[in-house]
C-alpha cells in the first residue's frame, strides 16, 4: 500500500482523512516523519496555500504528500473569512473566539449563506494534483453541538437541521466539504496501478 504524508497537526483533520481514505494509502502524520516545523502558509488562495505546504514536505523531507487547506466563505462578508478562516480573530487559531467573530459581524444580516471550500494539493511522483471539495449551507444565530471542530457549531449543510457539530462525525465524514474533497483524492489515487 502506498504511503503519503497528510501534511498537518490537527488531528481531527488527521482522524477524518483517515477514516475516509484509510483503504487506498497509508496515511502518516507530520509528527510520524519527525517534522515539527511551522509550515508557511503565506498564499492569499486555499489552493495556494495547500500547495505550499505540500510541496514544503516534498522538498525537506523528500516524501510523497498531499496537505489541505479550508475556508469558510460567508456571501453577505464577501466570502471572508475565506482564506482566514483559522485566523480570523487573530493569530491563535482560537475556534472560540473566530466563531463569536463571525456571529457578531453576522448580527442583523438576513442573508445567512455560506459555504465550506476544501482544496486539497497532492504531491505524488514528481507531478501536483488539485482537488476541491464544496458544501453549501448558511451560518446560524447561535452556537449548536458539542463534535467536530472550528465552525461546525455554526454551520447547517444545506438539505439539514443540524449543524456540522450536532449530527457527529459519522455523518459529517459522509457529506463534508474535506469528505468531498478527499474523496476525489481517492478516486485519482485508486486508478494509479501499484
Amino acid at each position: 500500500m502506498k504511503t503519503l504524508v497528510f501534511a498537518t497537526n490537527n488531528k481531527h483533520k488527521l482522524d477524518e482523512v483517515r477514516k475516509i481514505a484509510s483503504d487506498l494509502v497509508n496515511i502518516v502524520s507530520l509528527e510520524e516523519i519527525g517534522c515539527h516545523d511551522d509550515i508557511p502558509e503565506t498564499s492569499d488562495t486555499l489552493e495556494g496555500n495547500a500547495l505550499q505546504k505540500a510541496l514544503y514536505i516534498k522538498e525537506h523531507y523528500g516524501f510523497d504528500c498531499f496537505a489541505d487547506d479550508t475556508g469558510l466563505e460567508v456571501e453577505a462578508l464577501d466570502n471572508a473569512p475565506g482564506v482566514y478562516s483559522a485566523r480570523y480573530a487573530g493569530p491563535g487559531h482560537d475556534s472560540e473566539a473566530n466563531m463569536t467573530k463571525l456571529l457578531k459581524e453576522m448580527d442583523n444580516i438576513e442573508n445567512r449563506k455560506a459555504r465550506f471550500r476544501t482544496a486539497i494539493a497532492l504531491i505524488l511522483n514528481g507531478k501536483e494534483h488539485l482537488f476541491e471539495g464544496i458544501v453549501n449551507g448558511r451560518i446560524t444565530k447561535e452556537k449548536r453541538g458539542t463534535s467536530g471542530f472550528g465552525y461546525d457549531p455554526i454551520f447547517v449543510p444545506d438539505n439539514y437541521t443540524q449543524t456540522f457539530a450536532e449530527m457527529g462525525n459519522d455523518i459529517k465524514n459522509t457529506i463534508s466539504h474535506r469528505a468531498e474533497a478527499v474523496k476525489k483524492l481517492s478516486a485519482f489515487l485508486s486508478t494509479l496501478s501499484e
